[in-house]
């Protein structure tokens, strides 16, 4: 009988029941990109496109015993860390990563939905800051999320470029921050080695985006897991979410989700 080897990638993340972001979106990324997904959930939310309603946390001791089961036995190419609600369990992320000494590890710094519900505790952010970021082969905030970390008010490309100096300097890690949230383009920024490229891009008019950041930092651990380096997994990503946006999938009453599959 003929066997099939497929890559694997990790997503850590928050579930998100309408399927529009969090694992959800995660494994449909993963899936597009022809890639062996699986998943650790951190946290179960009430969502859909209009709202986050409710988060009831996993606890750090099975968050444990998750990242256990997969790195014992089918061990990732590629690490997606999204949604971390509690310091304790990004502790604990960061002690197993270590531990099995994962690989392509890819931060989502996750701290405010679209919706605008915090989904960062302080503690939290604290311990991704100073522990999870710096074991991270790249980190992948967004302008608002880019400016929690910083400190900095970020309203152009230069102000980007300054806020990617900051944070490679703390972390000593590629930083990709993503420009969506700007009105009139949505060019992302990438340092990594010291070498600024930046990845152009028009506004798409559609207005349903949810998960959008989800999607492309799986995308972008999918490409690592496939074997591109860095600056090409980000462009072939980009290109992807781009596609996804302009497919023009309408669900739901809110913010509705991507079309993850608009490729086949």
């Amino acid at each position: 009988m003929k066997t099939t080897q497929l890559k694997t990638v990790l997503t850590i993340a928050g579930s998100d029941p309408s399927g529009g972001a969090g694992i959800q979106a995660d494994l449909k990324t993963f899936a597009a990109h022809g890639v062996y997904g699986m998943s650790v959930i951190t946290a179960l939310t009430a969502q859909n496109t209009m709202g986050v309603y409710g988060i009831s946390e996993v606890s750090p001791a099975f968050v444990a015993k998750q990242l256990d089961a997969i790195f014992t036995d089918i061990r990732p190419d590629a690490v997606k860390i999204g949604m971390v609600s509690s310091g304790e369990i990004a502790e604990v992320i960061v002690e197993k990563l270590l531990e099995y000494h994962a690989v392509n590890i890819v931060v989502d710094p996750v701290m405010v939905s679209t919706s605008g519900a915090k989904l960062l505790s302080d503690s939290a952010m604290e311990v991704v800051k100073t522990k999870l970021i710096p074991i991270a082969h790249v980190m992948t905030p967004n302008l608002m999320e880019a400016e929690v970390l910083t400190g900095m008010k970020i309203t152009c490309g230069e102000e980007m470029a300054c806020a990617a100096e900051v944070l490679a300097q703390h972390t000593k890690k590629a930083v990709l921050i993503k420009g969506g949230h700007f009105q009139d383009t949505s060019d992302d920024l990438l340092l990594s080695y010291g070498e600024l490229c930046w990845f152009y891009g028009a506004r798409i008019p559609n207005s349903n985006t949810h998960g959008t950041g989800c999607t492309l930092s799986s995308a972008i651990a999918s490409h690592l897991a496939l074997g591109y380096d860095l600056k090409e997994s980000v462009r072939k990503s980009k290109d992807y979410v781009t596609g996804a946006i302009r497919a023009g999938l309408d669900l739901g009453s809110g913010r509705g989700p991507l079309n993850h599959m608009w490729q086949k």
